[in-house]
């Protein structure tokens, strides 16, 4: 779907979380101001200038946006701090902005702040320009760091692979319980995996199948993040031990009726409400920003994706499922080896 920087706070913040596409966009545009404490910095003449714009226009979006502006990068500078940016600007402009000595507080954009406000500028049209080098770069910069496409990125996760595993023993509890202890055909083995889905993230296997573009022969769980696998692993185990111990106590199988009221008993406990919640969160956040796929029954729970998110499905932790199954190889034998 087409992203409207101007508009979408939550698509502006994805972008400037994301470190590497924000060095990315720096390195590509060359885009450079006065170089402080690290940072190149962008005094609001400087801002104005670049856009083509009056500085009003830029105190004016300050104004409107201070607080996702400041949480980005704007700060202003006072005493020691802006007597060695005056310096700075002395040495690397030699006077081709004006900070004068009488100035006893100035404000000043990072690059991610000046990023900020381009996503956020309506009247440039170099503004406009810059968004949609924006959009080009962030997408390239998340196919490179993952090999070409975004699909599978919850497997970059050095839990995904130990959560995966662990989940299909729960599987196996959970489907030897119904296999066990329900009295119902085939069909019970889909119904309550669905259920389970739908309590956790609203949507059954063939809905989530359609919002991530998934063919038939691709394993929903081969997609999802390992805090979503570990919640659905707590819920398989819990399910399973509820049918054996009704089944221990009733002395035979469980009819349909049984089994749902059970289920619905055990869902509503409360110890599941902040795990749900985070569970959906990192579910709706992440597809919509990794993958551009909206799940619209969990659209109140999406917000932006935070900084360590990035780091940890394309930074120097992540690697592909290939390459960690290989490294997990020797550990896989020596654990066989002790069976």
């Amino acid at each position: 779907m087409a992203k409207d920087l101007t508009t979408s706070a939550i698509d502006r913040q994805n972008i400037l979380n994301n470190r590497y596409a924000v060095e990315s966009i720096q390195e590509e545009t060359g885009i450079s101001g006065v170089l402080f404490e690290g940072q190149y910095r962008f005094t609001t003449k400087q801002v104005a200038d670049f856009f083509e714009i009056d500085e009003r226009t830029v105190k004016r979006y300050l104004a409107d946006y201070e607080k996702e502006l400041k949480n980005n990068g704007y700060e202003v500078l006072r005493a020691n701090q802006l007597k060695f940016f005056k310096l700075a600007v002395a040495e690397q402009l030699a006077g081709d902005i004006n900070v004068t000595s009488k100035i006893t507080q100035l404000g000043v954009y990072n690059f991610r702040a000046f990023l900020n406000l381009a996503m956020l500028l309506t009247e440039s049209e170099k503004a406009k320009t810059i968004r949609s080098i924006i959009l080009d770069i962030v997408i390239d910069t998340i196919n490179k760091r993952t090999g070409g496409g975004t699909k599978y990125i919850n497997q970059r996760d050095e839990d995904f692979v130990v959560n995966y595993l662990r989940g299909e023993d729960y599987r196996k509890e959970f489907t030897d319980a119904l296999r066990d202890y329900v009295d119902m055909g085939k069909a019970k083995y889909p119904i309550y995996t669905d259920k389970i889905y739908k309590s956790i993230f609203k949507e059954n296997s063939q809905e989530y199948r359609q919002i991530l573009k998934l063919h038939d022969k691709e394993n929903v769980r081969d997609t999802m993040y390992s805090e979503v696998l570990r919640l659905i692993s707590s819920y398989e185990a819990g399910v399973a031990e509820v049918l054996q111990n009704e089944y221990q106590r009733l002395g035979r199988k469980l009819k349909p009726v049984e089994v749902d009221n059970l289920f619905h008993e055990f869902e509503n406990q409360r110890l599941w409400v902040p795990q749900i919640e985070d569970a959906r969160n990192k579910m709706a956040s992440r597809d919509l920003g990794f993958q551009d796929a909206l799940h619209i029954r969990l659209k109140e729970y999406i917000t932006a994706i935070k900084p360590k998110d990035f780091d940890r499905f394309l930074g120097e932790k992540s690697k592909a499922l290939e390459e960690r199954l290989e490294e997990m190889k020797d550990v896989f034998k020596r654990l066989k080896e002790r069976e």
